[in-house]
C-alpha cells in the first residue's frame, strides 16, 4: 500500500469520474419540470376543493327522500345523470339541530332510472310542491365522471410526466424500473487515473505478477503471437487498507486504459435480477471501452459460495449475480482486452466456480507491509508534509508492525494536524509518535481528572506490565509506558518489535502471557485487592493459551493436533469435530498455562519488588515514562526531566488557572496491558 500523488478521489467530484449516460443538465431541467407539475398538482387540489368542499350535504336513504316528498318539505331537486338525486328541505328534519344542513343527496333505484318509474317521479315533483327541478344536460355523465374520478388521473399524469418519461428519456429502459436495471459503475479515463506504480510502495511483489498484465493492455499482439492467453480475471486478496484499490488503479494508468470500478454490493437491490442486469450492462459498456479494466470491490458480497445455508426465497438475488458474472467472463472473446480486477479480504467464502481456471484464475496476495515497505510507504505520503530535523522514519515503520498503508496515511495526516494545533513551524518525531498512538489505542485524555486512588491504582498496574516486559527477553523491548488515559483506558503499556515477526515461537507466547498477568499480579500483592481493570488482559491471554492449544499444537497432553472450530458457518450453529472428554482436555490445558503464567508473574514481581516500587513512583511523578527512562529507573537512576506538577505550573503561569475535567465513567479500567504486537 502506497499514496499517490495529488489523485483525485473516486467521487461525484472528481472531474474524471463519471457516470454513463449522465447529462448534467438533465438534472436542472428535471427539477424545472418537477415544480411545473407540482404547481399544476396544487392547482388541480384547489379547484377539486372548490367543487367538492369539504362540508358538502348530508346522504340520506331514497326512502327518506320519497318519505320528504310526500309531506311536501322538499324545495328543490336536481337530478342528474349518474343516479343522483341532491335536493334542498323547507324545514330541517326532526331532532336535527339548528346548524344542520339543509341541502342533502340521495341515489335513484334501477327502477326509477328509466320507463314508468322514472315518468312517476316527475309527476311526484310536481305534485308535491316542487318549486325547481332541474334536469341534468345530455353531457352532464361526462362531467360527474370527470368530478369523481379527476384526482385520481390527475396523480397518475403526474407520476407519468414526473417519473417515467424522465427515466425513460435517460436511457432507463421502460421507465423508471428499468434505470434499476443499469449499472451504478464509476468510469476514470485514460486522463484522469493518475496512478501509476511509482505511487505503490510497500508491495513489490504483488506489482511484479501484475506486469504482465499490463503488457497485455499496453501491446495485445506480443502475447497472441505465441499463442498465450492473459488471465481474464485476477483476485487481488488482502486485509483492508493494504491498498487493493490502489493497485488496480495504477494498473489502468501504466495502461494508459479507461478504469470501471464498483462496489459487488452495488449490484444487489430489493428487485430481483436487478444485480444480474447491472452486470450484463457493465460488461458491456467495458467492452465497448476495450481496451479496458473492470475492477469489482468487495466482491465477498456477491460472490459467496453457493448452496451454504437457506435463501429467504425461491431463488437467491446473490447467486443470480453470481452467475451473471461467470456467464459474462466466459463470454469474452479473444479480442475482447477488458481485464477483470476484484478484491476481497475474504477469499475463503468465495464459490470455487469464481477462482477455477479462465475466471479469476491469477490470485495476487497483498500482504500487509513490512518495516522495509512501511519506511517507503511513510517517505511517499510524508512528501506531503513539512518534517522537523529529528524525524526518523525507519524508527518510526519499526514502531509501527501490523500497520497497514491506510494506517501509515492516517498516521503521517493526524501528525500534521496535531503539529498545526500546536502552532509548529514543522512535524516532529514526537507529534508522529503521538499520531501512532492516537491511531491505534485513541487520543489521550490529558486533561481527565483520576482519582489519587485510581492513579495509585493504574501505576501499580501498568508498573507490573512493564517490568516483566524489561526482565523478558523473549518479549518485545518494551517502548513507552503512561498513566494517562487514552481511549477508553486508564493506561497503557507499549512495545516495540525489532523485526516483524512472520512465526510466534512457544516461549514468545508464554511471555506474552506473563506479562499480561503483570498488572493483575501487581494489584494482588501491593493493593491486596483486585478489581475489574485487568478484564482486557484476562481475556487476550486467555484468547493466546486456546489458540497455542487449539490451534499451535503447543500441548504436550493433546499433541500437535487442530481443535479450532470452523469459522465459517454463517448463521449455523457451530460444530465441534472432537467429544466432550477432549473438550474437557482443551480447557484443563488452557487453565493450566493461565496458571503457570499467574505464578511465575507473582514470582518475577516479588523478586522485583524495589524496581517495581521505583517504577510505580516515577509513573506517579512523570505519567508516561519511555525505554530510556525505565532502563535508568530499573538501574536505580534518577531522572532529571520535568514532573507532572511542574508542567501543570508552567501551563497556569501560561494560560491562567484552569480547573482540569471530571472523570469519564465509560472508563474500562486501569489499563491495556502491554499490548502485545502480533507477529
Amino acid at each position: 500500500m502506497a499514496d499517490q500523488k495529488d489523485n483525485p478521489q473516486d467521487g461525484d467530484n472528481d472531474p474524471g469520474s463519471k457516470r454513463p449516460g449522465r447529462d448534467p443538465n438533465n438534472n436542472l431541467r428535471f427539477s424545472r419540470s418537477m415544480l411545473t407539475w407540482l404547481v399544476i398538482l396544487a392547482v388541480g387540489v384547489l379547484v377539486l376543493l372548490v367543487l367538492h368542499p369539504p362540508g358538502g350535504p348530508t346522504t340520506v336513504a331514497y326512502s327518506k327522500f320519497r318519505q320528504e316528498l310526500k309531506q311536501n318539505n322538499i324545495e328543490q331537486v336536481a337530478v342528474h345523470g349518474s343516479g343522483r338525486i341532491s335536493f334542498k328541505l323547507k324545514t330541517r328534519l326532526p331532532g336535527e339541530p339548528a346548524n344542520s344542513p339543509l341541502h342533502m343527496v340521495t341515489y335513484r333505484p334501477k327502477s326509477t332510472v328509466d320507463g314508468a318509474g322514472w315518468h312517476q317521479l316527475v309527476e311526484d315533483f310536481a305534485s308535491h310542491g316542487v318549486m325547481k327541478y332541474s334536469s341534468p344536460p345530455s353531457n352532464h355523465l361526462f362531467w360527474t365522471i370527470f368530478i369523481d374520478y379527476g384526482p385520481l388521473i390527475l396523480v397518475g399524469v403526474i407520476i407519468y410526466f414526473l417519473f417515467f418519461r424522465h427515466m425513460r428519456s435517460a436511457g432507463g429502459g421502460i421507465g423508471m424500473l428499468g434505470n434499476f436495471g443499469r449499472s451504478r459503475h464509476r468510469l476514470l479515463s485514460k486522463e484522469h487515473t493518475n496512478v501509476t506504480f511509482n505511487d505503490v510502495a510497500g508491495i513489490d511483489e504483488a506489482k511484479e505478477e501484475l506486469t504482465e498484465i499490463v503488457e497485455f493492455l499496453r501491446n495485445p499482439k506480443r502475447f497472441q503471437k505465441l499463442g498465450g492467453r492473459i488471465p481474464r480475471g485476477v483476485l487481488l486478496i488482502g486485509s483492508p487498507g493494504v491498498g487493493k484499490t490502489l493497485l488496480a488503479k495504477a494498473i489502468a494508468g501504466e495502461a494508459d486504459v479507461p478504469f470501471f470500478s464498483i462496489s459487488g454490493s452495488d449490484f444487489v437491490e430489493m428487485f430481483v435480477g436487478v444485480g444480474a442486469s447491472r452486470v450484463r450492462d457493465l460488461f458491456k459498456t467495458a467492452k465497448e471501452s476495450s481496451p479496458c479494466i473492470v475492477f469489482l470491490d468487495e466482491i465477498d458480497a456477491v460472490g459467496r459460495r453457493r448452496g451454504n445455508g437457506f435463501s429467504s426465497g425461491g431463488h437467491d438475488e446473490r447467486e443470480q449475480t453470481l452467475n451473471a458474472i461467470l456467464v459474462e467472463m466466459d463470454g469474452f472473446d479473444t479480442n475482447d482486452q477488458v481485464i477483470v480486477i476484484a478484491a476481497t479480504n475474504r477469499s475463503d467464502v468465495l464459490d470455487p466456480a469464481l477462482t477455477r481456471p479462465g475466471r479469476f484464475d491469477r490470485q495476487v496476495t497483498v500482504p500487509l507491509p513490512d518495516i522495509k515497505g512501511r519506511y517507503e510507504i511513510l517517505k511517499v505520503h510524508a512528501k506531503k508534509v513539512k518534517l522537523a530535523a529529528d524525524v526518523d522514519m525507519l524508527k518510526l515503520a519499526r514502531q509501527t508492525p501490523m500497520f497497514s498503508g491506510a494506517d501509515l496515511a492516517a498516521v503521517i495526516n493526524e501528525a500534521a494536524l496535531i503539529a498545526t494545533m500546536a502552532n509548529k513551524e514543522a512535524v516532529e518525531m514526537g507529534d508522529l509518535e503521538e499520531a501512532r498512538d492516537k491511531i491505534r489505542f485513541g487520543k489521550a485524555r490529558k486533561s481527565r481528572a483520576m482519582d489519587e486512588d485510581d492513579r495509585i491504582l493504574t501505576a501499580w498496574h501498568e508498573a507490573g506490565h512493564a517490568v516483566i516486559q524489561f526482565f523478558s527477553p523473549q518479549a518485545d523491548p518494551l517502548h513507552k509506558v503512561t498513566i494517562i488515559p487514552r481511549g477508553p483506558f486508564g493506561g497503557a503499556t507499549f512495545s516495540l518489535p525489532e523485526k516483524d515477526r512472520y512465526y510466534l515461537s512457544q516461549k514468545h507466547l508464554l511471555a506474552q502471557l506473563r506479562i499480561l498477568f503483570g498488572g493483575r499480579v501487581a494489584e494482588e500483592l501491593y493493593l491486596n485487592e483486585v478489581d475489574s481493570g485487568a478484564g482486557m488482559d484476562i481475556r487476550q491471554a486467555t484468547a493466546i493459551a486456546r489458540e497455542m492449544v487449539c490451534s499451535y499444537g503447543m500441548s504436550e497432553a493433546l499433541g500437535p493436533i487442530r481443535f479450532s472450530q470452523d469459522e465459517e458457518q454463517g448463521w449455523m450453529p457451530r460444530t465441534r469435530e472432537y467429544s466432550e472428554k477432549t473438550a474437557e482436555l482443551i480447557d484443563s490445558e488452557v487453565q493450566r498455562l493461565i496458571k503457570t503464567a499467574h505464578q511465575e508473574a507473582t514470582q518475577m514481581l516479588i523478586e522485583k519488588k524495589t524496581e517495581l516500587t521505583n517504577l510505580k513512583d516515577a509513573l506517579l511523578k512523570y505519567e508516561s515514562l519511555d525505554a530510556e527512562d525505565v532502563k535508568r529507573i530499573m538501574a536505580g537512576q534518577a531522572l532529571s526531566k520535568p514532573t507532572v506538577g511542574d508542567l501543570l505550573a508552567a501551563e497556569q503561569l501560561r494560560r491562567g488557572p484552569e480547573v482540569r475535567g471530571s472523570a469519564d465513567p465509560n472508563t474500562t479500567g486501569p489499563g491495556i496491558g502491554p499490548l502485545p504486537q502480533p507477529g
